[in-house]
């Protein structure tokens, strides 16, 4: 069966020159994965609103979509507001919540998007206005699909808005394992923080991953949000880690593994990637992809 995959580039937003978001990086991943066997991709839905209102506050909902935010929060969120962000967001969110509705039909999904990791309940941050991870959880739980879910979050980023959504949710773990002094300065508890010195490398990481991945089917969760955002590489701008695309590929095989060996399904969400030029970040994220096909197709 071929892998599922929803992309959200079919809407476009406008940025600045030199924004430092690279909103490029999507559609050149989504081309490259286009030329492989092995795919079904798939234009992401838009979530309603009530499905994102799942995570986050019903105020902070409408006035996003009206474009009624506070100059300062949109400043933290990192883009100027337009319709077309608008639409992008909610397509982002929507390309989770249905890639995790078939990874627990096909074992396996994902979303060329997503991974938002920094929006918090009533407020967004970091180039993140809505959880798209907390919103596909919160969806399923309330569905009665699952009763337990696990988030393993490996940005360079700690997963803070995730952590804080559902640091009260025992229905739900978090794993972040992140770089110590990088964003966000102001860290959130997730279930199990894990932090790297800066110009930590591959060895480093996968010790420490391969120690604490166990912890995460201990808890016995019916799906996985893997958050897979490449911005540990070392040629990343802001990731500040020493990764290399080999690294992250036997990152990305722990996880998958780990996943069939307990029978868990796993969702998949892109992250952060931020290489000049983006060869790198698009390479990395496509390897995720391509690897997720060859372990799972056997």
């Amino acid at each position: 069966m071929a892998l599922r995959l929803f992309y959200t580039d079919h809407f476009d937003f406008p940025l600045t020159p030199g924004h430092r978001f690279p909103l490029a990086k999507y559609r050149m991943l989504r081309e490259r994965l286009e030329k492989e066997p092995g795919f079904d991709l798939a234009p992401a839905p838009e979530a309603s609103p009530a499905t994102v209102e799942s995570a986050h506050d019903p105020s902070y909902v409408r006035a996003f979509i009206a474009g009624a935010l506070p100059e300062p929060s949109m400043r933290r969120i990192g883009f100027p507001w337009s319709q077309g962000l608008v639409r992008r967001t909610f397509a982002s969110v929507g390309g989770t919540v249905a890639a995790a509705r078939c990874a627990l039909e096909q074992s396996i999904a994902g979303c060329l998007a997503g991974g938002t990791h920094h929006a918090f309940r009533a407020e967004g941050s970091g180039f993140c206005v809505f959880n798209d991870i907390a919103v596909a959880v919160r969806t399923l739980l309330i569905e009665g699909r699952i009763n337990r879910a696990a988030v393993v979050d490996l940005d360079v980023h700690q997963g803070d808005g995730t952590a804080k959504i559902f640091e009260d949710d025992a229905s739900v773990l978090t794993l972040s394992v992140h770089g110590q002094n990088n964003f966000p300065f102001r860290k959130q508890r997730s279930v199990l923080d894990f932090a790297l010195d800066d110009g930590a490398t591959d060895d480093a990481y996968l010790e420490l991953l391969a120690r604490v991945l166990p912890s995460v089917f201990e808890f016995d969760p019916n799906l996985i949000v893997y958050q897979a955002g490449v911005d540990a590489l070392a040629s990343d701008r802001l990731g500040r880690l020493a990764l290399t695309c080999a690294g992250l590929r036997e990152r990305d095989r722990l996880v998958f593994e780990a996943c069939l060996t307990a029978g868990t399904p796993c969702v998949v969400t892109l992250g952060g990637g931020y290489s000049e030029p983006l060869e790198p970040t698009v390479e990395a994220h496509s390897n995720t992809f391509l690897l997720a096909r060859d372990l799972y197709s056997k």
